[in-house]
């Protein structure tokens, strides 16, 4: 105790030197902490894009290209699945419920989801959440629309207004089915997953679009169909892009899997959702990975600091060693007392950056919420984190043995010797 009292008195005495070097190594902590919390909730917030849905299926093709047209809507289809196909796979007894999209046309670069209502009640994201509503009701009428939260913020649409969506994935397409326009009936809430990118309309509200055209051509104005034409005629669905699906029990998702990838008819996919984004983690997770480097180097960087003061410090000290020298101190005690302020430093920026990460992440939760869609979990800090903690304060000591055997090495008539 009375090194670490005098410890603490020395470093007192040079009080406006301490505290910068405490902060730039709590500055450097907190950087390092908030990158891992951030990664962790990243990581989380994309292998639960998809979550209670047992099976992806689409038409052949590899298991990325499929969750990423299904789920990211990023690309398009190889073929897409008759509605024949379709019911066909979901009358399986194993099936507890399934969901339909339909993919293909776009408003202003963001992808148009033909789906139904079990969007709502039976996809999940997340930790088990369902897709709820900021505002309005979902789709109920052929022309009715319901928007992501970003589509909704960035185009600043509101319940009540009247979109004409256009044909094709472009942000300009030259091909518009403003004929037929739609009715923004509900908001989603933020979700921080794909689904707040993307305009929900219903299976027939497809049909309607595309009722009238023929090979991916627009109709010429004496064969066009009306939007109230459309309405009276059959717009059942002939073909989906994709379907998820939700077993009764998951010990049949492998067999349910096999026949759907040894169907007949049509040569089709089934993938496991998890298993298809972590090996999507793995591919795009470089970066994760790049930054939590970047912030071992910023904490090098703070310690690296600690010590160039530490050091800087010495000449200046000798005097004060070679008195305490000369009061009984042993070389012994002079070691200890330079690691003993080396501690002190990590300690306190250690706990200082702490505190500013945990007050960081009060101010800008709700923020990073609301405009990202990324909930960042405000909890005791983790085994990780804490190992993190002991790595630097281990580091702190490693560092501090560099002055601590300058100091231990200087001799007592060196330090008493007057220099003119």
């Amino acid at each position: 105790m009375s090194i670490l009292s005098l410890a603490l008195k020395s470093l007192k005495n040079r009080k406006t030197t301490a505290l910068l070097t405490i902060f730039s190594i709590a500055v450097s902590v907190a950087l390092l902490l908030g990158v891992e919390r951030i990664r962790v909730e990243a990581k989380n917030s994309f292998t639960n894009t998809v979550s209670g849905t047992d099976l992806i299926v689409g038409a052949r093709s590899s298991s990325l290209n499929l969750l990423l047209y299904s789920v990211f809507h990023i690309g398009n289809a190889t073929n897409n699945v008759t509605w024949k196909t379709y019911q066909d796979l979901t009358s399986d007894p194993a099936v507890a419920w399934s969901v339909p999209i339909a993919l293909g046309d776009s408003h202003h670069g963001y992808r148009v989801v033909g789906t139904t209502h079990g969007m709502f009640s039976h996809f999940r994201y997340g930790d088990n959440e369902s897709l709820n509503l900021t505002e309005g009701k979902p789709l109920n009428a052929l022309y009715d629309a319901v928007l992501g939260s970003e589509v909704a913020a960035s185009l600043g649409y509101e319940i009540g207004e009247k979109i004409a969506l256009s044909h094709g994935v472009e942000r300009k397409s030259l091909q518009s089915h403003d004929d037929k326009p739609f009715t923004v009936t509900g908001i989603l809430k933020p979700t921080g997953t794909p689904m707040d990118r993307v305009i929900m309309i219903s299976l027939q509200g497809i049909e309607a679009l595309h009722i009238d055209w023929a090979n991916g051509a627009p109709p010429i104005s004496a064969f066009s169909v009306s939007a109230e034409q459309a309405e009276a005629m059959n717009l059942s669905p002939t073909s989906v892009t994709a379907y998820f699906v939700g077993l009764k029990s998951r010990i049949a998702a492998f067999r349910y899997q096999r026949k759907v990838n040894e169907y007949r008819q049509e040569a089709m996919t089934a993938i496991l959702p998890g298993v298809a984004l972590q090996e999507l983690w793995q591919l795009v997770g470089t970066a994760e990975k790049a930054l939590l480097v970047v912030s071992v180097m910023v904490v090098l960087a703070g310690l690296m600091g600690m010590l160039t003061t530490i050091l800087t410090s010495l000449n200046e000290r000798r005097r004060e060693m070679a008195i305490l020298r000369s009061a009984g101190a042993r070389p012994v005690h002079i070691f200890t007392l330079m690691i003993t302020e080396s501690v002190v430093y990590a300690i306190a920026g250690t706990l200082l950056g702490f505190l500013i990460l945990y007050g960081l992440l009060f101010a800008v939760q709700p923020v990073v919420q609301q405009m990202l869609g990324l909930h960042l979990a405000i909890s005791a800090p983790g085994t990780f984190e804490a190992s993190l903690a002991g790595m630097i304060i281990v580091c702190a000591i490693v560092l501090g043995m560099i002055p601590a055997w300058r100091a231990y090495k200087n001799s007592l008539a060196d330090g008493l010797t007057i220099r003119v």
